[in-house]
C-alpha cells in the first residue's frame, strides 16, 4: 500500500539569526542608533524607554514589542524619568511577505506571546555564551555544551512568536474593520431614515403608503419597517402621523387656520380622522390644545 506524502509549507521561516541581546540600562543611557539590512525586534522586559525608529518616536513600557525593518535607522534612550529598563534584542533574517506586517508597529503582548519570548530568552541564554549585553556587539559564541536542540528550539520558538503576532494583527486589524464597516452601516442606514422622514415632512398632506416609500427609496417593506424601528423605534406609518400631529400643534400655536383647514393642509379627509389622530397622540382634542396654549401665555 502506497502512503501519500504531504510536505508541510513554511509560510515564515528565519533564514539567519544575527544577534541576540539582553540588556539592562541605567537612567539617562543613550545609543546612537544603527541602521542594517534585516530585521530587529525590541521588547521591553521591565521599565519604560524611548525608541526612534527614522522620524517616528515611540514610548515603550514594559510588556511591548517593536520591530525595525531591514534600513531602518533607529535609537534607543532612557530619559531620567522612565523607568530603568530591561531589553530584549533580537536581529534576524526573514524574507517571508509576512512580516511587512510588522512595519511601524508597535504593540503589546498578551500571555503566550510573553510565555514564547521566555523560552526564545532561555534558549539563547543556553545556546550561546555571555556577553548578552553590549548594544554594538553582533558577534555570537555558540556554547559548545549547549543543550540538545537548543539552536533548534531557539528558531522555532522565535518563528512561532512572529506567527502568532501576524494572526493577532490580522485579527485586529480585521476587527477594526468590521467596527469600522458598522459605524459605516449605522450611518448609512442613519442617513437614509432622515432622508425619509425629509420625504414625509414634504408630502405631508398626500397619502403616504409603505408601498410609495418602498418605491421611492428602493427598499423592500419589510426592510423598510426593520430599518425606521431601529432608527426611530416607531413604525412607518405611526412615526409619519406623529409628524403631521407636531405640525398640527405648530399649527394650533400660529392661530391662523381653523381646525377643519389644518385637517385638510394635512391630507386628512375629515375632522374627524383628525381629532381622534390628535387626541390618541397628544392625550388631547385639538381645542383643548388650543386652550392649553392659550393659558400659557
Amino acid at each position: 500500500m502506497e502512503f501519500p506524502k504531504y510536505f508541510l509549507n513554511e509560510i515564515l521561516s528565519i533564514q539567519n539569526l544575527i544577534s541576540f541581546h539582553y540588556f539592562e540600562y541605567a537612567k539617562g543611557y543613550v545609543f546612537e542608533g544603527e541602521q542594517h539590512d534585516f530585521w530587529e525586534l525590541l521588547y521591553v522586559d521591565k521599565g519604560e524607554v524611548e525608541v526612534r525608529a527614522d522620524d517616528r518616536a515611540y514610548e515603550l513600557k514594559q510588556g511591548q514589542i517593536i520591530f525595525h525593518k531591514p534600513n531602518e535607522f533607529h535609537t534607543v534612550r532612557v530619559r531620567q524619568s522612565h523607568k530603568p529598563p530591561n531589553l530584549i534584542v533580537i536581529a534576524f533574517e526573514c524574507k517571508s511577505g509576512a512580516m511587512n506586517a510588522f512595519e511601524n508597529q508597535f504593540m503589546a503582548l498578551g500571555d503566550r506571546e510573553r510565555n514564547l519570548l521566555s523560552l526564545i530568552l532561555q534558549e539563547g541564554f543556553a545556546t550561546f555564551l555571555p556577553p548578552w549585553d553590549k548594544p554594538n556587539e553582533h558577534k555570537l559564541n555558540r556554547n559548545s555544551n549547549a543543550p540538545f536542540g537548543s539552536e533548534q528550539l531557539f528558531k522555532m520558538h522565535l518563528e512561532s512568536l512572529l506567527i502568532y503576532l501576524y494572526r493577532k494583527q490580522v485579527t485586529d486589524l480585521e476587527g477594526k474593520n468590521r467596527r469600522l464597516s458598522s459605524i459605516h452601516k449605522e450611518r448609512s442606514e442613519e442617513q437614509l431614515v432622515e432622508q425619509i422622514v425629509k420625504y414625509m415632512k414634504e408630502h405631508l398632506s398626500e397619502s403616504i403608503t409603505l408601498e410609495r416609500i418602498g418605491k421611492e427609496f428602493h427598499l423592500g417593506q419589510s426592510r423598510l419597517k426593520e430599518l425606521f424601528f431601529s432608527q426611530k423605534g416607531k413604525g412607518v406609518l405611526e412615526y409619519f402621523k406623529l409628524i403631521r400631529i407636531e405640525q398640527a400643534k405648530f399649527l394650533i400655536r400660529e392661530m391662523q387656520f381653523n381646525y377643519t383647514q389644518i385637517a385638510e393642509v394635512l391630507g386628512y379627509s375629515s375632522i374627524h380622522y383628525f381629532s381622534r389622530d390628535f387626541k390618541k397622540m397628544t392625550g388631547m382634542s385639538p381645542s383643548e390644545y388650543s386652550k392649553s396654549v392659550i393659558a400659557r401665555i
